[in-house]
C-alpha cells in the first residue's frame, strides 16, 4: 500500500484499519483531515466556524493530491488560498468542500483496500461510467459527489459500471 511520498501517518493507519475492521460507517473519512472528533453536530459545528488552515495541509498530505490541485477541487482560488494560509483559517464553505472531498477519498481508499496511490490516481482519472470526467472533478457539487460514491459501491460489489 503506497502512501503519499512513501510516508505512513497516523491518519492513513487509522483510515486503513477502519477499512481493514469494515468499521466505514459515520464521519471516520475525517482522519484525511486530521479530524478525530466524528459526531455530526460536532463536525457540523467545526465546519461552521471553518477549519484551521492545518486541515488543508493534513489533507494535502494524506491524499498526495498537490495543494494547487486540491484547492482547485475545494474551489478555492489561489490567491485565496494564500490569504487563507496566512490568516491561519478556512470559510465553512470551504471547510464544507474539504469534508466532501475527503469522504470521496476516503471511499476510493476503501475501493481499493488502503492503498492511496490507487485512489488518488482512480480519482484523478477520467472515468467512461462517470462521462469521461475524473471523480474528483464531478466530485465539486454533491450530486456529483453522490454519484461517484455510487459507481464506487458498484465497483466494491462487482455490478458493472
Amino acid at each position: 500500500m503506497a502512501d503519499p511520498a512513501g510516508i505512513r501517518t497516523a491518519d492513513l493507519t487509522e483510515i486503513r484499519d477502519r477499512i481493514r475492521a469494515g468499521a466505514t460507517q459515520g464521519h471516520y473519512y475525517l482522519a484525511l483531515l486530521g479530524l478525530r472528533v466524528y459526531e455530526p453536530l460536532r463536525v457540523y459545528q467545526n465546519v461552521r466556524k471553518g477549519f484551521s488552515f492545518a486541515t488543508f495541509e493534513r489533507l494535502q498530505r494524506n491524499t498526495g493530491l498537490p495543494a494547487r490541485a486540491l484547492a482547485e477541487f475545494a474551489q478555492i482560488p489561489a490567491r485565496t488560498l494564500a490569504r487563507r494560509k496566512e490568516d491561519g483559517r478556512l470559510e465553512p464553505e470551504e471547510s464544507d468542500r474539504l469534508v466532501r472531498i475527503a469522504r470521496v477519498f476516503a471511499h476510493a481508499l476503501a475501493l481499493f483496500e488502503g492503498d492511496v496511490e490507487a485512489a488518488r490516481l482512480w480519482l484523478t482519472a477520467e472515468q467512461p461510467a462517470l462521462g469521461d470526467i475524473a471523480p474528483l472533478e464531478l466530485a465539486r457539487t454533491e450530486v456529483g459527489a453522490t454519484e461517484v460514491e455510487q459507481l464506487i459501491g458498484r465497483l466494491e460489489y462487482g455490478i458493472p459500471a
